[in-house]
């Protein structure tokens, strides 16, 4: 890694530190309020029913934390909540929700063109048992049938196969079981709780909150680059969380099994709890949220199955209300130490495919595999005001040697390495449609991004490929 390459790292993570430690500001409790209305309705039940409390109780981990944004990740308190909400007895029922229709074109000799939609659906229940709250959490998404041949074209993307052949500039669609989960909070004391968290299919306490549900990234349908270094455990099975928040604190632990989602996507795997984490968020305002998360995830990918990964990420997030709408922005950073590991013969990928892929000849002796270090960074920010959405993104990201090449089996064999650094950066607008009813939002809008491939890449991507995207977007109570 380059002197230059060593510095910016140095001031990106110094940058986040900077920023939490002046996040103590006066708020304008008025301009909060007004947004929080507008974008939660409250619950139809009635006044001292059983929705009183059980909104912030299952939408944030309690005492002074943030606010639940996927898994028991954190965003600050001041975040608009998106959300229909109704009591039905004792218990009160949320649900939530986004969809997009996009076209994308990508340019250059890897660029192609498609339409598809990325969406996922949340409902969620919440009520009190014994001392604490419980809650029902659920995710699920329909891009196993909106994005079709198991991907979508984005320039620089890779993680996880389609057709049993890794991915290469595209994403993969998530699965349409994202979450199959619960939650259980018990108070302890006026600034504390305790809270639990778990269940076949969810997130553990790795990364900050997964790009499909940050208020930064809210009108952008594309992934991140940096997805398989900062949040791609958000869809982890078998996991286990427990947690303890005093006053603006909270620590988590979680185990979960870390071989990421196969290909049949409409499933729900299973797997023994295998992979270990541990994140720490802060909280310090409610514009402010901050974490700091490490995490061992062994067995990660199909197509290395004996190669473990040990992951770092940090990340800082602040909203501040202005007049009609908020400022949204985010700081990522995310690492990946691809452990060395010993190849063995007759051990390798075994994957879906016609006719079956299973190249078990890629050592014939016992090989020890170095490891391979990955870094990711990422800035992003929304602005909405009135009707309008501005939003912006930069990211660079260390990519492998296997952007080289076509999406063909062969990749399966090719010696991955770290290969070169690439920056993306994405301007986007949107106008919020006249005429829906109240409990859906939608908008028209479209983003552009810039690549600067570095020369490495540039003669196969050219020097400066662009992606567009141009889309519609629909979303429950999000007026």
């Amino acid at each position: 890694m380059s002197r230059r390459s060593q510095c910016a790292e140095g001031a990106f993570v110094f940058a986040m530190l900077a920023a939490s430690a002046g996040a103590q500001e006066p708020e304008d409790h008025s301009q909060h309020q007004h947004q929080h209305d507008a974008a939660a309705p409250a619950s139809d039940g009635p006044s001292g029913g059983p929705s009183d409390g059980l909104m912030s109780a299952a939408m944030g981990p309690g005492a002074l934390g943030g606010r639940y944004s996927s898994g028991t990740s954190q965003v600050p308190l001041s975040t608009p909540m998106f959300m229909l909400s109704k009591g039905a007895g004792n218990w009160l029922v949320m649900l939530s929700g986004v969809g997009f229709a996009v076209y994308t074109d990508q340019t250059g000799e890897r660029g192609r063109d498609k339409f598809y939609s990325p969406n996922w659906l949340m409902p969620m229940a919440s009520r009190r048992v014994g001392p604490g709250i419980l809650t029902l959490r659920s995710m699920l998404s329909f891009e196993p049938l909106t994005i079709t041949n198991r991907r979508y074209p984005l320039l620089f993307q890779t993680g996880e196969t389609a057709y049993g052949v890794p991915i290469l500039s595209g994403q993969h669609p998530h699965d349409f079981f994202m979450e199959l989960a619960a939650s259980y909070q018990i108070r302890v004391g006026e600034r504390t709780t305790l809270n639990f968290y778990g269940g076949p299919r969810g997130e553990p306490a790795l990364g900050p909150p997964a790009f499909p549900h940050r208020i930064s990234a809210s009108e952008n349908p594309s992934a991140v680059l940096g997805h398989h270094y900062q949040d791609s455990t958000h869809i982890s099975n078998s996991v286990v969380t427990a947690g303890i928040t005093h006053r603006r604190v909270t620590f988590e632990v979680s185990g979960f099994h870390g071989r990421e989602p196969d290909e049949k996507r409409w499933g729900l795997e299973s797997g023994a709890i295998d992979s270990l984490s541990a994140r720490l968020t802060v909280t310090p305002s409610r514009r402010w949220s901050g974490q700091f998360s490490m995490g061992r995830i062994n067995n990660r990918e199909a197509t290395h199955p004996l190669r473990d990964t040990l992951r770092m990420t940090a990340s800082l997030t602040y909203l501040r209300p202005v007049a009609r709408g908020y400022w949204a922005t985010s700081l990522i950073w995310g690492r990946n130490n691809d452990l060395a590991f010993t190849a063995l013969p007759g051990v390798g990928p075994s994957l879906p495919a016609d006719p079956p892929l299973r190249p078990l000849h890629i050592v014939s002796v016992p090989t020890r595999v170095p490891n391979q270090i990955y870094n990711s960074y990422l800035v992003e920010s929304t602005l909405r005001f009135s009707k309008n959405w501005i939003w912006g993104r930069i990211e660079s990201v260390d990519k492998d040697s296997t952007l080289l090449y076509e999406e063909e089996p062969f990749v399966l064999l090719v010696d991955e390495q770290r290969f070169a650094r690439v920056q993306a950066y994405t301007a986007g607008y949107e106008r919020e449609l006249p005429g829906t009813p109240s409990w859906l939002s939608a908008g028209l809008g479209g983003q552009v991004t810039v690549y600067d491939p570095s020369e490495r890449f540039a003669p196969i991507y050219g020097a400066h490929p662009v992606g567009m995207q141009l889309f519609l977007r629909f979303r429950i109570a999000g007026k």
